[in-house]
């Protein structure tokens, strides 16, 4: 009976924490789109690293890796037949202008994502809610909640939404790696490689550091990010500042 009594208990706090949940989100459903069936997929796209060390619970980047690939192929079937006159090449590019950080985080800031974010309290001491690269994670954490809830199709409705128009400028359709590249190349030397020298910091607040080569070998700039993707990026623009300055 005490069993009995115990595991009732047990499934009536799930129901309750459940509803509390349920009553958190239902704005961001509203705004996202989406009802969940399965409102546990949000709240887990909302529990950054931090919150999650410091609670003993899991944290949101399982969601983020599997939103990254929902993401980059919802943008790359609607550019392809948005944009029917681009080559291979042009279309690469504008899907790294469209996902690459900043944008991301744009929409989530458009999304008011960081105000359901949940934080230890050094994140939000530091300006965590606000912070581009936690923003950025948290709006692919968030596709991805949507594609394991119900599926690619509403996945594809709310990366539309994030978005906004699948329009970038001329200048943003060049990331910095691909800019380096037909920099070299107009030098003409041959594509740089890339190189991760260092990671440091705690799992959830990891930091990573990249080096760009020229086809000699020789160093033309290093960068950080909390990817490496993004530590790459950042390493392609201290070149082009660097090649930049050389050649002015």
């Amino acid at each position: 009976m005490a069993f009995t009594g115990t595991a009732n208990i047990q499934r009536e706090s799930e129901r309750t924490r459940a509803s509390e949940v349920n009553m958190n989100y239902q704005s961001l459903e509203r705004t996202i789109g989406h009802q969940f069936a399965d409102i546990t997929l949000l709240d887990l796209a909302m529990t950054h690293p931090s919150y999650a060390l410091q609670h003993k619970c899991q944290d949101n980047q399982r969601l983020e890796f599997l939103g990254d690939a929902v993401l980059e192929i919802c943008v790359s079937r609607v550019i392809y037949h948005k944009y029917p006159k681009l080559r291979e090449g042009q279309l690469t590019r504008k899907r790294a202008a469209l996902v690459c950080e900043a944008n991301l985080a744009k929409a989530a800031t458009r999304l008011g994502l960081g105000s359901y974010l949940k934080l230890d309290r050094g994140e939000e001491v530091v300006g965590g809610r606000e912070n581009p690269s936690i923003l950025a994670d948290t709006m692919e954490a968030v596709i991805a909640a949507v594609y394991l809830d119900a599926g690619m199709e509403k996945a594809a409705q709310l990366v539309d939404l994030a978005m906004d128009g699948y329009e970038t400028s001329e200048k943003g359709d060049r990331d910095a790696k691909s800019a380096l590249q037909e920099y070299l190349q107009a030098l003409g030397e041959e594509t740089p490689t890339y190189e991760i020298i260092g990671q440091d910091g705690p799992p959830h607040a990891r930091v990573f550091t990249a080096r760009v080569l020229r086809a000699d070998g020789s160093e033309l700039g290093t960068g950080t990010g909390a990817r490496k993707q993004r530590a790459e990026e950042a390493a392609a623009q201290m070149a082009m500042r660097t090649l930049q300055g050389e050649n002015s």
